[in-house]
């Protein structure tokens, strides 16, 4: 059905077909007319959580979690909602989300565009919440990056009533000074805090909720190996490579290519392979990886676990394959005995 609705939703701007799109599944889900999930198991142990899968729909999907019921009825193993932020806010001014075809690629240059924390949480209380829930959290722009912990920190308390998982979203291109939180000295301090805050969340809830962060894939060899060290001296849960990229040099002489933002889609995959790559030889299974970036096909997240992850996400090649692409992928990944 995809194929078909496809071409219309391409005539539309990008932005208002991603709207388009959620109303269309919420709707879909609550008169129960939701395509069926494909029936594929494959138990898989990620953050000491158990998936009835590996396959996740990464953030930015569904930044409020308005469809949360819906996305698990497509089959995924476990979604991520968000990035969501302390307070609402409105992102970067329009146009700011753009469809490159010929590279099965996406520029988007949103800026954490949200309702807010506790409007998130009021849609998960309103859902029935089938599956492993992760909530992407990140800073509101008009907070100075010397304060980001701040933001961090109310999210986290927030949201971890909520979630299965969460993230730590530093690594995201549109929000002002974002990625210097990926440097050694600001990076250990951000998660030591987030660490210590998770140690008292977790005797006050009596539940351990794990804490992932997403990082580039714009990143050195020894960028990497110092986050590698971060992550394990801070014993971080997981690790999530990677987001969009802003090296646009494979779009060419593209109409597009001078836009601001964050690429991601085909032109991302090898980058995005390079760093989980080097991760997991700098970790050697120390710390859950889930590669996410480039997924375009089956194969796509076959070669991601060849290359160390644990899990994988998905989300640009959705806006391009549709559904098939979850049992697409799934069945590779069954064939490939994950």
């Amino acid at each position: 059905m995809y194929s078909l609705i496809r071409p219309l939703l391409f005539r539309l701007d990008a932005e208002q077909a991603h709207n388009l799109t959620l109303q269309a599944l919420h709707k879909a889900q609550r008169y129960k007319l939701m395509p069926t999930a494909p029936a594929i198991s494959l138990p898989t142990r990620l953050m000491g959580l158990n998936l009835p899968n590996p396959l996740g729909l990464a953030a930015g999907l569904d930044k409020n979690g308005e469809c949360i019921d819906a996305l698990f009825a497509l089959g995924f193993g476990f979604i991520e909602i968000g990035t969501v932020t302390p307070k609402p806010q409105e992102g970067n001014p329009k146009p700011r989300l753009f469809r490159l075809p010929e590279h099965q690629a996406i520029i988007n240059r949103m800026g954490f565009n949200n309702h807010g924390i506790d409007a998130m949480i009021r849609n998960i209380e309103n859902s029935r919440r089938q599956g492993i829930l992760g909530i992407n959290i990140g800073k509101n722009a008009t907070t100075p990056i010397e304060n980001a912990a701040d933001d961090y920190l109310i999210c986290l308390e927030k949201a971890y009533a909520y979630a299965d998982y969460i993230t730590v979203n530093i690594s995201s291109p549109n929000t002002q000074n974002l990625r210097s939180l990926q440097g050694g000295d600001e990076l250990s301090a951000l998660l030591e805090a987030l660490k210590n805050k998770q140690s008292h969340l977790r005797a006050q809830h009596g539940k351990y909720v794990p804490l992932a962060v997403k990082i580039a894939p714009d990143l050195d060899e020894a960028q990497i190996a110092d986050i590698a060290h971060v992550v394990q001296q801070v014993e971080m849960d997981a690790l999530i490579a990677t987001n969009t990229t802003i090296d646009k040099s494979s779009l060419g002489k593209h109409p597009l290519s001078s836009e601001a933002g964050g690429l991601s889609g085909m032109p991302v995959r090898e980058a995005s392979n390079r760093v989980l790559q080097s991760l997991s030889a700098e970790l050697h299974g120390k710390i859950p990886l889930i590669g996410v970036g480039g997924i375009l096909q089956g194969a796509d997240a076959v070669r991601k676990i060849e290359l160390g992850a644990d899990a994988v996400q998905v989300y640009s090649g959705l806006i391009y394959r549709g559904p098939d692409l979850i049992g697409e992928c799934l069945r590779h990944l069954q064939a490939h005995k994950v």
